[in-house]
C-alpha cells in the first residue's frame, strides 16, 4: 500500500475510533455526573478521585494491564469467555477487533475527566433553579433535560472539543497496545502513529508535515461543526 493510500486508511481508523471511543464517553459521563451531584453528594469528592485515576495513570502502565487482559490465551477476558462456552477472541489480532480494544481504552482513561468536568459545569448551577422546578412538580427526567443540558451546554461544548481533538490525535494507546504498524492489517493505525512513522522511521520529515496539515484541516473542520451544532441557536439560522 503506498503512503498516501496508508494516511487515508490511518485517518479512517482515527475517525472511527474516535467515534467508537467519543460518544460513549460523554454518553456515560453526563449522567453519571448528574447522578453524583444530586444523589450522592456526601461521596462527591471521592467519587471524582476514583474517576480521575485513570486519566492520570501512566500510559505504559495502562497497556500493560490491558495487553494482559486481551491475551488470547492467558487473558482474563477470554478466560471469563471461555466459562460461558465463548471461543477465544483475538483482541489484539483480529483486524476486526482491534478498533473495539483501542476504543474501549480511550473509554475507559477519558470517561472520568469528562465526568469531572461535567461535575464542575453542575456546581454552577444554581440550586435555585432545581427547586423552583421542584416545586412546579419536575421530576429527575425533566430537571435533567429541561434545566441540565441547555444550562450545560458551554461545558459540554468544551468536553466535546477536547474529545474531537484529542481522538484525532490519538497515539499512545495504539501506539502501547499494537505495534508502530498498527496492529494486524493496520486497523488500529492511526494518523499520528502514521506521521510519526514517516517522519522518525523513514526520515521522510517533508511528507510528514504535509500529513500533519491535512490532520489539521480536519480537525478545525470536526471543531468548527462541533461548534456549529452547539451554537446558541442549536445551529438553525
Amino acid at each position: 500500500m503506498c503512503s498516501s493510500d496508508l494516511f487515508w486508511k490511518s485517518l479512517k481508523n482515527t475517525l472511527w475510533i474516535g467515534l467508537l471511543s467519543g460518544i460513549p464517553q460523554h454518553l456515560v459521563a453526563l449522567p453519571l455526573a448528574f447522578i453524583i451531584h444530586h444523589s450522592l453528594r456526601r461521596f462527591q469528592s471521592t467519587f471524582s478521585t476514583i474517576l480521575f485515576l485513570p486519566y492520570i495513570t501512566n500510559a505504559v502502565a495502562i497497556a500493560i494491564v490491558f495487553a494482559t487482559l486481551y491475551s488470547e490465551r492467558l487473558g482474563i477476558l477470554n478466560y471469563l469467555g471461555g466459562l460461558v462456552g465463548l471461543d477465544p477472541v483475538r483482541w489484539l489480532g483480529d483486524p476486526n477487533m482491534v478498533p473495539y480494544s483501542v476504543a474501549a481504552v480511550v473509554f475507559w482513561r477519558y470517561v472520568g475527566w469528562n465526568t469531572v468536568l461535567y461535575l464542575s459545569g453542575l456546581q454552577a448551577i444554581s440550586e435555585d433553579v432545581y427547586e423552583a422546578a421542584t416545586v412546579d412538580g419536575a421530576n429527575g427526567w425533566q430537571k435533567f433535560w429541561y434545566i441540565t443540558l441547555p444550562l450545560l451546554r458551554p461545558m459540554m461544548f468544551y468536553a466535546f472539543t477536547l474529545t474531537i481533538v484529542g481522538s484525532m490525535q490519538l497515539f499512545e494507546e495504539p501506539f502501547m497496545l499494537l505495534n508502530d504498524g498498527g496492529g494486524s492489517g493496520g486497523a488500529g493505525l492511526t494518523s499520528a502513529m502514521h506521521i510519526f512513522n514517516t517522519a522518525f522511521r523513514d526520515l521522510d520529515m517533508g511528507y510528514a508535515s504535509a500529513m500533519s496539515w491535512l490532520l489539521f484541516l480536519a480537525i478545525f473542520a470536526l471543531s468548527m461543526l462541533n461548534n456549529y451544532l452547539f451554537s446558541r441557536d442549536g445551529g438553525r439560522r
